[in-house]
């Protein structure tokens, strides 16, 4: 999908699960994982489907640090190698505020806000806030472009680049 057609898609509600309101037995583990590339496999062969790959992204669920597939009546825990989302496409739009919109490898469409966060780990590698408690990375390339329009910004603890979307500013990081 083209950069064009992303304020289209945040104004079109895609119906997610409620997963957050359920709280199926536990079922066990399934070797499937989410490799930290956004690749997903299932005994160790990657899934060729992207529809099948949104089908079970629609119903992950992270509880603390453990990332489980649930439906009303199971839960099965799973591996994600780093985050399960990567964020790859982003445009700038100025109507009225600036605002950045951006989507992920599986098509989330979001606005980078206080509902959509950017941190910084201890790597400093950036995420973002996606849905419900899930991340997406923020892709090498999304990350250098940003760092390329972002302003420098003194704080006490330095001078940071930052980046302002719908009125809520994020660090890229700290300029040595």
């Amino acid at each position: 999908m083209s950069l064009d057609k992303l304020s289209d898609q945040l104004s079109s509600n895609t119906k997610l699960p409620p997963v957050e309101l359920w709280d199926p037995p536990y079922c066990g583990e399934i070797n499937l994982v989410i490799k930290a590339d956004g690749n997903w496999f299932y005994n160790g062969t990657i899934f060729k489907r992207m529809a099948l790959v949104k089908l079970f992204a629609s119903v992950l669920k992270r509880e603390g640090e453990d990332y489980f597939l649930v439906t009303p009546v199971e839960k099965v825990k799973i591996i994600v190698e780093d985050a399960p989302f990567l964020l790859t496409q982003w445009q700038w739009t100025n109507n009225n505020h600036i605002t950045i919109s951006a989507s992920t490898n599986l098509d989330d469409y979001f606005e980078i806000n206080s509902e959509h966060p950017v941190v910084i780990n201890e790597s400093g590698e950036l995420y973002v806030t996606v849905r419900r408690n899930l991340l997406a990375k923020v892709h090498r390339n999304v990350y250098y472009q940003w760092a390329n329009i972002a302003q420098e910004s003194s704080t006490n603890d330095g001078t940071e680049l930052v980046l302002t979307s719908s009125g809520y500013t994020f660090s890229l990081g700290k300029i040595d």
